[in-house]
């Protein structure tokens, strides 16, 4: 099985557009959805909503918190000014050297 190697820019543009694309997700659906994993990219996420590009919210469900998460104003405007426009000049799956599969 070959693991595809996602620059993390990437994978930020992956959450953003996710929480663009259906408004809010819970924390397991928004990693699911992007493929992401809970652990190795819970720091990824948790920049994101540090630098204000998407909003964390806790709600109660029973004796449960879930965590949810929407993309903020900030972070549309990034997402359509810089990281679409990066994609589209440098669209994934194109290696050169020196570059990681």
């Amino acid at each position: 099985m070959v693991h595809e190697y996602r620059d993390r820019i990437y994978i930020r543009k992956d959450i953003m557009f996710k929480l663009y694309e259906y408004g809010q997700l819970n924390q397991s659906k928004l990693m699911s959805y992007c493929g992401l994993n809970n652990v190795k990219h819970k720091g990824i996420i948790d920049d994101l909503v540090e630098k204000e590009f998407i909003v964390r919210s806790e709600e109660m469900w029973g004796s449960k918190t879930i965590i949810k998460y929407r993309i903020s104003e900030k972070g549309r405007a990034i997402l359509k000014e810089i990281l679409e426009p990066y994609e589209a000049l440098f669209p994934r799956g194109e290696t050169g050297v020196g570059e990681r599969d």
